[in-house]
């Protein structure tokens, strides 16, 4: 029987970055929100036990990648194999729609998908501390996707703790289809420097967190075509906020009509970016 996964993209509210580490990591902390029931932007993990372990990747957004040892589905069923101690193979597919190099964690959101799917799949059982222990060996971002909804990640990120939800205002993202490297906007830290070493204050229950990502100036300095997105906008009233370590933008709005006027105006200039509203 086919079991399937969803893998929703998520989306840093707000991103601080503390300094670096002794390990070369940096210390951040983070407020994410998992982007459930976006249709167009989740990803679909599907499988089925077979004779041989096999992935094939298709979808709007899976043009360029590799199915070999290097995709993070396959390092997640390898860590699964290595917990359950025998080999698990399956057929796996992985309808991809999230863009890469985003900065809305597709990949590792896939990876999750792909350690709730092997344990379901051959009945594993493993608990959730085992699974988001597993999680954090494959990135900083992987745990976050076993929580889902509002996440406090702490440490390089995988030190994840459940959040009450705070509701979204109208987003509009926006990708431009440039890709960022996310090492590469680390290391320009090191050249544009830390714009803000604090942390997330104490916030009222329910309050929204700020709206902020220290990872800006520097993915600007890697990747100096991503004001574009910003300026744009800005021109639409909206509040600009890179998504991670670029190159899609986030911008809220005080109303869904203005959200959606913007997203009729962006579109019509640049109709070579993708637009989602949330």
């Amino acid at each position: 029987m086919v079991l399937a996964i969803q893998a929703p993209a998520k989306l840093n509210r707000f991103l601080a970055v503390l300094g670096r580490r002794a390990d070369g990591f940096h210390e951040l902390e983070l407020v994410t929100t998992v982007l459930e029931g976006v249709a167009n932007l989740t990803d679909t993990l599907e499988g089925e036990p077979a004779s041989t372990l096999t992935l094939a990747i298709t979808g709007p957004t899976g043009d360029g990648l590799v199915a070999d040892e290097s995709n993070l589905v396959l390092k997640a069923w390898r860590l699964l194999e290595e917990e359950a101690k025998r080999p698990l193979p399956a057929t796996l597919h992985l309808e991809k729609r999230i863009p890469h190099g985003a900065g809305l964690g597709g990949g590792s959101s896939d990876a999750a998908a792909a350690l709730r799917l092997g344990n379901r799949m051959f009945d594993l059982g493993l608990e959730d501390q085992v699974l988001l222990r597993m999680a954090a060996r494959l990135g900083s971002d992987v745990p976050l996707f076993l929580l889902g909804g509002t996440v406090l990640g702490l440490g390089r990120g995988e030190r994840v703790f459940p959040l009450r939800p705070v509701p979204l205002e109208p987003i509009l993202l926006v990708h431009p289809g440039l890709h960022v490297s996310t090492p590469s906007v680390y290391r320009a830290l090191q050249d544009v420097g830390y714009p803000f070493p604090e942390a997330l204050a104490s916030q009222p229950e329910g309050a929204v967190p700020p709206w902020r990502n220290d990872l800006t100036g520097a993915a600007l300095w890697v990747c100096p075509p991503l004001a574009e997105v910003r300026d744009a906008l800005r021109d639409t009233s909206g509040e600009p906020l890179l998504c991670g370590s670029g190159s899609c933008w986030a911008a809220r709005y005080a109303r869904v009509q203005d959200r959606d006027a913007a997203a009729a105006r962006i579109s019509g200039l640049r109709p070579d970016w993708d637009l989602w509203r949330v």
